[in-house]
């Protein structure tokens, strides 16, 4: 059975798609932990709508989420003026959204209470007016950028804001990042698993920025990786344990319902239950949480974009059955604590 499905990184959800996902049913799991969920999206398509209504009602099931994170979604750009300040927009768009959660009429979240936005990079030295601009539209929230860099060389690997390979090696790129450090920034690296070591060399000689990585790192199971899972496992774990030497990066555990991962639960007749999705994730995240340490791991929902494969509610049982044996203080960590240290929730 081919089920409705989000779009990598821009999809939406259909009412056949929510039935499906409503197949696989749970209560929560310690409801009471507090959660900060580290990276959502939130934009409004012709064809794909997932504002504050639609982010609450996946939060609804039941755990308990005290903050988010927005992470940029090439949403709301403005429509005019110079090129490289029209990502501005979406942090306008977003600040307005957290306002109206910050009302409290929608509940005890504090949706977007840290906005990671988008700031061209390549720009070089030139960016840091952008950077300015968009602390200027979030004072009190704005804390990062995310400039994407998912690339492959396999064509039918969908890249993201990386027309090329090696992107974050070239001379401009880093002359851009080097702007975050003095602007006060954070940088949040969304790639695929090959690129890790990019991200390692720039991590090496820019020891002030703090950078999370996204979603694991980005593990790759189609196109020339399918029937490849040991050999990717390897290479993957080589390249996190080699990332972890670096103090200043993080790194967020989730992002593996994306399609691009392999997993095939969006084809499945009914969604996977957490036992499922915590038996597959636990190798990964446990990698991650024996290089990094609690202190620099984060789970993260990476909805709706990982809506393709499981609810909100199901996922965040399986990040607790994976850890069910953690100390209180670890799980504390994992699950709030390093999220709002690296995002500055407190501030």
């Amino acid at each position: 059975m081919n089920t409705p499905t989000t779009e990598d990184h821009g999809g939406g959800t259909t009412t056949e798609h929510e039935a499906w996902l409503e197949l696989t049913n749970e209560q929560p799991i310690e409801p009471d932990l507090p959660i900060c969920d580290p990276h959502h999206h939130l934009w409004d398509h012709p064809n794909s709508r997932y504002l504050l209504d639609e982010l609450l009602r996946d939060i609804g099931g039941g755990h308990n989420i005290i903050q988010t994170v927005f992470v940029e979604c090439s949403s709301m750009y403005r429509k005019g003026g110079p090129e490289e300040m029209r990502p501005v927009g979406e942090t306008e768009f977003v600040q307005g959204i957290a306002a109206q959660s910050a009302s409290g009429d929608y509940g005890e979240t504090e949706v977007a209470a840290g906005i990671v936005g988008f700031a061209d990079l390549t720009l070089g030295a030139a960016v840091a007016p952008v950077l300015e601009a968009q602390k200027d539209a979030s004072r009190n929230r704005f804390r990062g950028i995310r400039h994407a860099s998912a690339w492959d060389a396999d064509p039918g690997i969908r890249a993201y804001k990386s027309p090329r390979q090696g992107l974050w090696l070239e001379a401009k790129f880093q002359e851009g990042f080097a702007c975050l450090e003095p602007a006060g920034l954070s940088f949040d690296a969304w790639l695929y698993h090959p690129q890790i070591v990019d991200l390692v060399g720039l991590a090496r000689v820019n020891p002030g920025v703090s950078i999370v990585l996204d979603h694991v790192g980005g593990p790759i199971g189609i196109g020339t990786y399918e029937g490849k899972q040991d050999e990717v496992v390897r290479v993957w774990e080589q390249a996190i344990s080699e990332l972890a030497a670096c103090p200043n990066v993080s790194v967020k555990l989730g992002g593996l319902g994306m399609t691009f991962c392999g997993f095939g639960w969006h084809r499945q007749t009914k969604p996977p239950d957490s036992t499922e999705l915590a038996r597959v994730m636990a190798p990964y995240f446990n990698h991650c949480i024996e290089s990094f340490g609690v202190d620099r791991c984060m789970f993260e929902s990476n909805f709706p974009v990982d809506k393709a494969s499981y609810s909100y509610t199901v996922m965040w049982n399986a990040f607790k059955r994976v850890c069910a044996d953690f100390s209180t203080t670890e799980r504390a960590a994992l699950f709030h604590d390093t999220a709002a240290r690296f995002y500055r929730l407190s501030e």
